[in-house]
């Protein structure tokens, strides 16, 4: 069930993600070429998953990496197979570090995923409410009710971004993957 059109998708965003102008590349702590590495990591990592027929027929399985830091969410039926997946992923160039975060279980309904997309509006709209810290600095991903929030962040915003994603109705967990910036400016 990985998404056999990811080439075409991956195309698609990187376009729309240079079309968006300086605002988020003057707000993404990330270099420029660090957000390229990290696109190139996920496109790298769908490709090769979705060329491994076993994982693309019974996995639902999802890339985020920021920072060279891979975040990998979703079901496999069997431990063997989520095994595979991260041990596949753990070869790609670029790759610093795994965030394994693929649960044992069947794919999850559509209604479920149509309640993630809900719960990541939410957050991230509350996030958007902050003062305390820049909410395009982070990337909210939910799945299943549980919210996983990358980025990279100084301790301060990662705290803030917490307590705010901790206190929105149906979040069941909050999960961090967090890179800290050393400069606080």
């Amino acid at each position: 069930m990985i998404n056999k059109h990811f080439s075409m998708t991956f195309f698609a965003i990187t376009i729309c993600s240079l079309l968006q102008g300086c605002v988020g590349l003057a707000t993404d702590h990330r270099t420029f070429k660090k957000q390229f590495i990290d696109q190139k990591i996920e496109y790298n990592v769908n490709r090769k998953l979705t060329n491994h027929k076993v994982l693309e027929q019974h996995t639902n399985l999802h890339f985020i990496s920021i920072n060279g830091a891979l975040l990998i969410i979703g079901q496999a039926p069997t431990s063997y197979l989520r095994d595979i997946a991260v041990k596949e992923a753990t070869t790609i160039e670029g790759v610093v570090k795994v965030h394994n975060q693929i649960r044992i279980g069947n794919p999850t309904s559509l209604l479920t995923r149509s309640n993630d997309v809900w719960l990541t509006s939410k957050v991230k709209t509350a996030l958007l409410g902050s003062d305390q810290l820049t909410p395009t600095n982070i990337k909210v991903v939910t799945e299943n009710s549980e919210v996983f929030l990358m980025g990279l962040v100084t301790p301060k915003e990662a705290e803030e971004a917490v307590a705010i994603a901790r206190n929105i109705s149906g979040v069941n967990r909050v999960f961090l993957a967090f890179e800290y910036r050393t400069n606080h400016n």
